[in-house]
């Protein structure tokens, strides 16, 4: 069991969940007791590598996961007061979209392709809204408005098709805030799209988050975004949170070997053109089982004995500033900044 990063007041409490695959070779255990908070106004990174766990544990809020082959095993998803796990399908509904909106991956796909993008954006706000047809098409202009597409009414009767790539993540971030939700999902919304455009992506979440004051889970494999968007980041590694702290902390000082390899291998622009970047050796390991020793420890440079039978706890690091008012935590055996083993229990 992995201990909580913090509980306490704030629109998100998800405490120790744990999410499973059956498949045909066995099963895949790719969330390991993930816990972590998010408080209203708040941006909440969380990176790590492809395979880390990130989009599995945001889906699993949701139970947007078919099951089978997926099965949350255990943990809790305190929204709103009540436990998202424990809703029946037809109350989950109701969260869906009016509550928490979401914004996949790829904008290319994420969109029907044989309704138009008004169809796609009247329909969840006369269902969750309750509003007449005249009204949510109104307010479907005002949304791609909002959202920076030119000549918006007008565009309400084009198919996706029709729109290039940004405009489509556009018009998916326009349907993720239709229905003014306290928590907006945001799951590599900008990896398919050039620097430019991925560019005018944040500025505008930034504009958003200030206008509109929710709190917003932005998931990505890409350090930089991070640093421009979030006040706290997560680094998750096979299911699991490793290091949680203020981006100011965590990246001017990382607790954690993974974190430090991570950042390591960014291309600085005050490094030697001819110098190579740093890589993480090896591969991560099989999740069939849950991970019982540091899943890090067989690529890690300061692996010890502890590492390889017992799997680290997150806890607070002690030491730092008093006034933190961020708790920077972290999963790990070693101290990197000693060179020593930590002294914990």
């Amino acid at each position: 069991m992995q201990a909580n990063i913090e509980t306490g007041p704030g629109i998100l409490d998800v405490i120790d969940l744990k999410t499973v695959f059956a498949t045909r070779e066995g099963h895949v255990h790719a969330v390991n007791g993930v816990s972590f908070y998010l408080k209203e106004g708040e941006v909440l990174g969380i990176v790590g590598e492809s395979g880390s766990g990130k989009s599995v544990t945001m889906m699993s809020l949701l139970k947007l996961l078919p099951s089978p082959p997926a099965e949350i095993t255990d943990g809790r998803v305190i929204f709103d007061g009540q436990d998202l796990l424990t809703l029946a399908p037809n109350e989950l509904l109701g969260v869906r979209g009016r509550k928490i909106g979401f914004i996949f991956q790829d904008p290319m796909t994420s969109l029907n392709p044989v309704f138009t993008v008004g169809y796609q954006l009247i329909e969840p706000l006369r269902k969750h809204l309750g509003l007449s047809k005249a009204q949510a098409r109104q307010r479907a202009g005002e949304l791609l408005d909002l959202v920076g597409i030119p000549s918006a009414a007008d565009r309400l009767k084009d198919f996706p098709h029709q729109f290039s790539g940004g405009m489509r993540q556009r018009v998916m971030i326009a349907i993720a805030l239709s229905c003014d939700p306290k928590l907006l999902i945001a799951d590599e919304p900008t990896t398919a799209l050039d620097v430019t455009i991925q560019a005018q992506i944040l500025e505008l979440v930034r504009e958003l988050r200030h206008k509109l004051g929710m709190g917003i889970i932005w998931i990505t494999h890409d350090l930089g975004v991070v640093a421009g968007i979030a006040d706290r980041v997560m680094v998750m590694y096979c299911g699991l949170v490793v290091e949680h702290g203020a981006v100011k902390d965590l990246y001017n000082s990382p607790k954690h070997p993974y974190t430090r390899a991570l950042l390591e291998s960014l291309p600085s622009l005050d490094s030697n053109r001819a110098e190579r970047l740093n890589s993480i050796s090896g591969q991560p390991p099989s999740l069939e089982a849950e991970p019982s020793s540091c899943p890090f420890a067989p690529r890690c440079p300061y692996v010890f004995d502890r590492c390889r039978v017992e799997n680290p706890v997150i806890r607070a690091f002690n030491g730092g500033s008093e006034d933190r008012q961020v708790s920077h935590d972290v999963a790990c055996w070693w101290d990197v900044d000693l060179g020593a083993p930590r002294h914990v229990d």
